[in-house]
């Protein structure tokens, strides 16, 4: 079992902003929505992203305004031809001024109307503005790493190790370069994080949901929403820091995105 990384969740305040922000600053199309009776889905992406791109989930609770960023997770990256550019177009089409190119070799930050970072990094692959990874902070190396490795069969591609931190990523063997691959930020000094409640969850694509959930029980995963809990229609799991990952089949020629 090796599945891609399908989407990133993210909770939103007011659904209406992020989707216009979305669209005109990062040309982020609607894929296909679902209407709960107290809650919103909407799947966003470039419209020729990769069909094993990852999507960005807005979820919208009524009724929930008060977001909390929290700090275990950090930020998704977006990839562009030229981040001094983007940035730049960016700031012309009055997205407020963060983490300029200048003061950053090779990348720069934004944020969208929530505050949710928005890393902006130079790739020669992949639909400008498709998810390139998403970061998340980690309170032990040696078990993140292996939480991957050894549940989901991932790999090590890359990795920086600075004086005071560290940055591992990881994603499935073989798979394409066009694909989101999982950031996993250590820092030395010890410190703990709070998840928040503005992110939500990291979503992994299976080819099927019965066998691969038995799988991970037997990798001893935790087992926190078992597929017959969840209609056995998706189900959910956590890394050892609380990260909640989703685990969904996803059927491309399938009407609907949504398993329900």
């Amino acid at each position: 079992m090796s599945g891609i990384l399908d989407h990133t969740m993210i909770r939103v305040s007011d659904l209406e902003q992020s989707l216009d922000w979305y669209g005109t600053h990062l040309d982020y199309e609607e894929f296909d929505r679902y209407e709960g009776d107290d809650f919103t889905i909407v799947y966003m992406g470039p419209e020729d992203m990769h069909d094993d791109g990852a999507m960005l989930e807005l979820t919208h609770n009524e009724g929930e305004d008060d977001l909390e960023l929290g700090d275990a997770w950090g930020h998704i990256a977006v990839r562009v031809e030229d981040v001094h550019d983007a940035y730049y177009e960016l700031m012309d089409e009055g997205v407020e001024d963060y983490r300029r190119p200048e003061d950053n070799p090779g990348y720069a930050f934004v944020k969208d109307p929530d505050g949710h970072e928005i890393e902006i990094v130079e790739r020669d692959f992949g639909a400008r503005w498709s998810i390139d990874h998403t970061m998340i902070r980690v309170e032990n190396a040696d078990e993140a790493l292996g939480y991957w490795t050894r549940k989901f069969e991932y790999d090590e591609v890359g990795r920086w190790e600075a004086d005071t931190f560290a940055n591992y990523f990881v994603e499935p063997s073989d798979a394409p370069e066009e694909v989101m691959s999982l950031e996993l930020t250590y820092n030395y000094d010890g410190r703990t994080y709070t998840l928040g409640d503005a992110w939500g969850h990291l979503c992994v694509r299976l080819d099927d949901l019965q066998e691969d959930w038995e799988q991970l029980m037997t990798r001893e995963a935790p087992e926190y929403r078992d597929p017959e809990s969840c209609d056995d229609l998706y189900a959910f799991t956590k890394d050892p820091d609380g990260h909640e990952v989703e685990l969904l089949e996803r059927d491309p020629a399938a009407e609907s995105l949504f398993p329900f």
